[in-house]
């Protein structure tokens, strides 16, 4: 009954999306830290692999619950853009260009945007379908050789410039969505707007770069195959 209502009411929805897009930050800033291991090299990132790869429980129970935190967030988020066009059916005369951002008023497209690289991400570095070549190759100690599989990957500098663009309009929807989450939560008011406001554009900026440092490094051959490779 409580679930009900909190779908149904418009700051139910909102909380929802705001909590769901909280966790996925949350997710974010531990999936590029897990990968600066290529920045350390070979041993760490097929450590790292090696080691998520023997707990398939938890990495597929995580799996799911991300799916699942995407769809409820993407969902609701479309709900709430259609409501709002709904109850405002005739554009204004003057558009407030000051308080709707860019990044706000394409908060949907950016997110169909990121939905679509995140398949591509998915088909190319969890299940190897886009570079199945590259996918099963194995290090020196019998493990899955992520390390070359994201050198190769990253050498194509089309997949780079992709994965680069596709953090950059990732940075761009947070921009906006950071602030409106903590709008949510009642953190941001009219007195500390400013610096929510930075700080949502910094934390943005900070995960585009900590993103696309890897791919940048690559194309530019600062990252390459160890000896032999």
């Amino acid at each position: 009954m409580i679930a009900k209502r909190l779908f149904q009411s418009s700051i139910g929805r909102k909380t929802v999306v705001a909590v769901t897009g909280s966790l996925l930050v949350l997710f974010l800033i531990a999936h590029m830290l897990g990968n600066w291991n290529t920045l350390i090299g070979e041993e760490a990132m097929n450590h790292y692999a090696h080691t998520l790869q023997s707990m398939p429980g938890i990495v597929w129970t995580a799996r799911i619950g991300l799916l699942l935190l995407l769809i409820v967030h993407m969902a609701l988020a479309i709900s709430l853009n259609i409501e709002n066009r709904m109850a405002r059916p005739q554009k204004y005369a003057f558009t407030d260009t000051v308080k709707a951002t860019l990044a706000s008023r394409t908060m949907v497209l950016s997110g169909l945007v990121l939905l679509f690289f995140i398949v591509f991400h998915i088909l190319h570095f969890t299940a190897g379908v886009i570079d199945p070549e590259t996918f099963h190759i194995q290090d020196a100690k019998g493990r899955h050789d992520a390390y070359r599989m994201v050198i190769y990957g990253f050498m194509n500098p089309y997949f780079s410039a992709f994965y680069i663009v596709a953090m950059l309009i990732l940075a761009f929807h947070l921009s906006h969505g950071i602030q409106s989450v903590l709008q949510t939560f009642g953190i941001a008011n009219r007195q500390n707007m400013e610096t929510v406001r930075k700080i949502s554009i910094g934390l943005a900026t900070l995960l585009f770069v900590g993103f696309s440092i890897v791919p940048l490094l690559i194309v530019l051959n600062i990252i390459s195959l160890p000896a032999g490779g």
